[in-house]
């Protein structure tokens, strides 16, 4: 089995509202919850704002810091779940499921193992 990483992609701007995040959050939490009983789930977790970011540089030996994110865009990583899947069909169903339920575009990625 190999490791996967779902980024959930956000757009920018304010979260939505409590009414609106309810349902997807217990859908999300379904998705989850399927990812333990196949035993894929690893680790998840959600994300504040970009404007939360400290970047850290380093530059002639000294380490630069940067509020913020590290470029403007108009969409950001807003949470990841790693899973442990037996191959990309795998991870990108799971992908797949996790977009339903958020609503919102889903980045599969392997890890790289050295």
């Amino acid at each position: 089995m190999s490791h996967y990483l779902l980024s959930v992609i956000e757009p920018v701007g304010p979260a939505p509202d409590p009414e609106f995040l309810e349902p997807i959050m217990k859908a999300v939490g379904e998705v989850d919850h399927a990812m333990h009983d196949a035993g894929v789930w690893v680790y998840s977790g959600g994300l504040h704002q970009p404007s939360t970011a400290t970047v850290l540089r380093a530059t002639d030996g000294q380490v630069v810091t940067t509020d913020g994110p590290y470029v403007e865009a108009k969409e950001h990583l807003g949470g990841f779940t790693i899973i442990d899947a037996d191959d990309l069909d795998a991870a990108l169903d799971w992908g797949g499921k996790l977009a339903v339920a958020t609503g919102l575009p889903i980045e599969v990625r392997p890890f790289r193992y050295q």
